[in-house]
Formats: C-alpha cells, sequence, structure tokens
C-alpha cells in the first residue's frame, strides 16, 4: 500500500488521529486561539461539561447538549451570544492533552489577525501636511492642543447647535476638527486622538476636517502605565 506523504504545512495529518478527528482538533485550537484561552484550560472546560453537563471558562458556557454514538455535541455561549457548536468524539474527550502539537493552527491565526490589523482603517494614517481639500474618508492621528470656546449658532434648519474648534497637531502641521454639542466634552488639550472617515473642507479660506456620518473619533489618554481607549461614535452635522 502507497504510503501518503503530508505536504502541507505544521502537523502531518493521520500522523496520530483520523482527519475527522483532526479537523476538529484544529478548530478547538483556532477557537481558543481566537479567544484568547490556553488550548489545555479550553480542552479541560470542554472535558468538564462532557462530565457535568456545564463548565465555565474566561467568561464562556460549555454546555454537552447531547450524548450518542460514541460522541458529544457541545454548545458554547457568552451571555445569550452563541460562539460554537461541534462534535467531539468520545475517545479524543478521554485523551490527556489532544489539543497538544497544533502549534501550526494558533500561528496561523495569529498571523491573521497581525495582517488584519496592518490592514485596519485606524492604523493608516495621513500626515496633517498631506491634507487637500476635498479629500474624504481619510485617518489622522494627532494631539489636541487648543480647543475654541464653544459658540452658538442658528442652522438652515432654524435650530441652535454649539460648536467649536479643536487644534489638531502632529510632527508635520497643524489643523481644526469641528466638534459639534455634547462631543465638545469629549476631548480635552493634550489628549491624543484618532479619527477615522474623515473629510476635509475649506471654510473661510481654511482647511478644516469634519468627521463623516460613518467616521469615528477614538480619544487616547496618555499614562505612564497604559493607554486607556474611548470610542465615539459620531454622526456628521
Amino acid at each position: 500500500m502507497r504510503k501518503r506523504t503530508w505536504t502541507g504545512r505544521g502537523r502531518p495529518r493521520g500522523s496520530h488521529h483520523p482527519r475527522f478527528d483532526t479537523r476538529i482538533l484544529e478548530y478547538l485550537v483556532e477557537l481558543s486561539t481566537k479567544r484568547g484561552i490556553n488550548t489545555t484550560e479550553f480542552f479541560n472546560a470542554i472535558v468538564h461539561a462532557w462530565k457535568n453537563g456545564k463548565a465555565s471558562c474566561r467568561g464562556l458556557t460549555i454546555q454537552c447538549r447531547t450524548k450518542i454514538k460514541g460522541r458529544a455535541v457541545f454548545l458554547i455561549t457568552k451571555g445569550y451570544t452563541v460562539i460554537a457548536q461541534f462534535p467531539v468524539q468520545d475517545h479524543i474527550l478521554k485523551e490527556a492533552n489532544p489539543l497538544k502539537g497544533f502549534d501550526y493552527v494558533r500561528d496561523r491565526v495569529r498571523y491573521s489577525y497581525k495582517m488584519k490589523e496592518r490592514k485596519s482603517p485606524e492604523n493608516d494614517h495621513v500626515r496633517i501636511k498631506d491634507l487637500k481639500a476635498g479629500m474624504k474618508r481619510i485617518n489622522l492621528k494627532a494631539q489636541v492642543i487648543e480647543i475654541s470656546k464653544p459658540k452658538l449658532v442658528l442652522t438652515r434648519f432654524n435650530d441652535y447647535v454649539v460648536f467649536a474648534n479643536a487644534t489638531l497637531s502632529d510632527e508635520t502641521s497643524t489643523i481644526k476638527l469641528t466638534l459639534w454639542n455634547g462631543r465638545i466634552n469629549m476631548v480635552s488639550i493634550n489628549d491624543i486622538i484618532q479619527v477615522v472617515n474623515a473629510n476635509v473642507i475649506v471654510f473661510r479660506g481654511e482647511k478644516q476636517l469634519r468627521i463623516g456620518r460613518n467616521g469615528t473619533l477614538k480619544v487616547v489618554e496618555n499614562s505612564s502605565l497604559h493607554e486607556s481607549e474611548r470610542t465615539i461614535k459620531c454622526l456628521a452635522k
């Protein structure tokens, strides 16, 4: 009989587990990695649910829904949200640590997350000096160096709004960002802010930033120990 040769990356399939079992194990490693849970801890929680009906693991609830024909079906939830549902053969649940050795799955998941972060709009910033009138959906990270005194104005819709201009600065230049109503108190001088999906307009001969309908303003509060972030969903006026 001709011997099969594994030509893929990572651990050879079929070297210890049948193909179906290998897929389940790979899935469990992928699931635990995405949730930031140690694979051994995750598998032990599944075994506990298999024996006792239910288990908790890092904010997840694992339930053993059914046991039939040598396998068990598990349901994983977080609050009212279903995370996953899958079957596991009983002989796998009796093994000491069957998820050991699937490092290639963990590396693949982590690599995928790194690539998504690199492609994320929030990580693709322009410099202030490169901003031109008419540019749309731009992303910018800068420091708030000044906030003007709020002013009350009458809009074309015959209602009153309050606005203020926050002057932003990076290593290349400065630009004003218009803040409306309650959002004025969302930022403070010296905050580092991140703007996503903003537009560049010209008002009274001066370039300014306006946050679009689907724009986001994220304020990063500097600290010597950590950075805490609060995200503010912005609606364009």
